[in-house]
């Protein structure tokens, strides 16, 4: 498995700090379109990224 930084990303720990903060939005924003956490939810097993959808209120990507 490759090595994501997803969990560690700065602006992730904005968001869990202050979903509402500019930053915070951003990433969540970010989160639509980018290309390595689409890997990291991809390399996550089902139950994680279950988890990640409901945490984030993330709508499910058919395709990972």
């Amino acid at each position: 498995m490759k090595n994501h930084h997803c969990p560690n990303y700065k602006f992730r720990k904005t968001y869990d700090k202050s979903p509402k903060s500019i930053l915070g939005r951003i990433w969540k924003w970010h989160t639509n379109f980018c290309p390595g956490w689409k890997a990291y939810t991809a390399s996550l097993n089902d139950t994680e990224r279950r988890e990640l959808e409901q945490r984030y209120n993330l709508k499910h990507d058919p395709s990972i």
